[in-house]
């Protein structure tokens, strides 16, 4: 490449223009990034890499997944500053190059959500225990560790087969090469992510579910495609480091986004105190107590890496039942701050798309630019739905 090209090719203006065309084309890009895995195992029929020892049989309660905490992990092989990532990180005004892949994004093409926010790092798990429960570890983090090696993984692969996706090979792909396994969690940070299929069950055994369509202008993961709700990067409710062993929960995790992204709430919860007094929270008590009552059912049923962007996110599917949640979520939004609610009146005259095997099929199969993750839950979801509904 002429030294005229290598200034385009590093240039704020080129960077600018991968970038937009990685969130047109994510869910394609997906399917590129899943052959570049060809011995990985998958979950399902859908994209999302997995491995055997984070698909359990059968859904566990969130009760029988334990999170144990590192206080004092190793830092990362892998951070998104080694020379690997260069290529990704555009030469400013000023002459020098972003020092972090979510430099560049504040500075060149930000989200309306971006704040680099104490996020719980994933370093193992194992969901499929012979004896007492799974286990996830996890250890302190932020979210821009996780942005700094997803983002740049999937800008790589755009940029790679710009005109012709399918021709990138791993050889051109030095900062993806230098990641490596995509199931090594202490190589690089892994932010997991809590997926949630919402499932509305009739007194009848029937089940709608709500989707979410993430609008890639206020999102700086998967936007443009659609996804389960809700969904959310497992972190603490603030940044006190207090709260970071208060909130080390998936269930209090869960009802942040359910309040967020069903009820479009705020995710500033000072009037609760830091750290957050959830025993003073309405929705957090009503939804517990009917946890306890046997009314919601909540499971996880595996976990996966993303083949875009190796974002890790752990599968849980709830179970509401129906007059529960129609009072639960009696002010159901259709947007949100992520994007749009998908779930207007189904085919079951209530709120929801309809819980069946053709919807599954449509939104799980490939026919819908759907992320990985959702595809897989709703996969799971359906291969466990006599587990899951009772």
């Amino acid at each position: 490449m002429s030294g005229a090209g290598r200034l385009v090719a590093h240039s704020p203006e080129h960077w600018r223009e991968v970038r937009l065309a990685l969130n047109h084309r994510r869910h394609e890009l997906s399917q590129v990034a899943a052959q570049l895995y060809p011995a990985a195992p998958r979950v399902g029929a859908t994209a999302l890499l997995s491995r055997q020892e984070w698909l359990p049989g059968r859904p566990l309660e969130l009760k029988e997944v334990a999170l144990t905490w590192n206080e004092q992990a190793p830092a990362p092989t892998v951070n998104g500053t080694e020379p690997a990532s260069a290529h990704l990180r555009p030469v400013g005004s000023d002459g020098e190059r972003y020092p972090t892949y979510a430099d560049a994004l504040a500075a060149l093409a930000p989200p309306a959500l971006l704040d680099n926010r104490r996020s719980y790092r994933l370093l193992a798990a194992d969901l499929t225990p012979s004896t007492g429960n799974g286990h996830l570890d996890l250890t302190h983090g932020r979210y821009f560790d996780g942005v700094n090696i997803g983002e740049p993984l999937a800008h790589e692969l755009a940029d790679a087969g710009h005109s012709d996706p399918e021709s990138a090979t791993g050889h051109r792909l030095p900062f993806r090469d230098s990641v490596g396994d995509p199931y090594d969690l202490c190589r690089r940070s892994a932010m997991p992510a809590i997926s949630t299929l919402t499932l509305r069950r009739t007194a009848s055994g029937d089940a709608s579910f709500f989707l979410h369509w993430r609008d890639p202008a206020k999102v700086t993961h998967a936007g443009g495609l659609y996804q389960v709700v809700p969904v959310g990067i497992f972190q603490p409710a603030d940044d006190n480091p207090a709260s970071e062993l208060n909130d080390l929960s998936l269930w209090r995790s869960m009802a942040r986004e359910f309040s967020e992204e069903l009820l479009g709430a705020s995710e500033d919860h000072r009037d609760l105190g830091s750290p957050l007094e959830y025993d003073r929270w309405p929705l957090y008590r009503e939804l517990s107590a009917a946890r306890e009552a046997g009314k919601v059912g909540v499971f996880c049923v595996g976990m996966g890496a993303d083949p875009l962007t190796l974002a890790v996110d752990i599968l849980t599917v709830a179970v509401f039942d129906s007059d529960l949640f129609d009072a639960a979520f009696e002010g159901l939004v259709a947007a949100n701050a992520e994007g749009r609610v998908i779930g207007g009146q189904g085919g079951l005259g209530a709120p929801g798309v309809p819980f069946t095997g053709d919807v599954i099929e449509r939104f799980a199969g490939g026919t819908e630019p759907m992320q990985a993750a959702g595809a897989a839950t709703l996969q799971l979801a359906w291969q466990h739905r006599n587990d899951l509904l009772g």
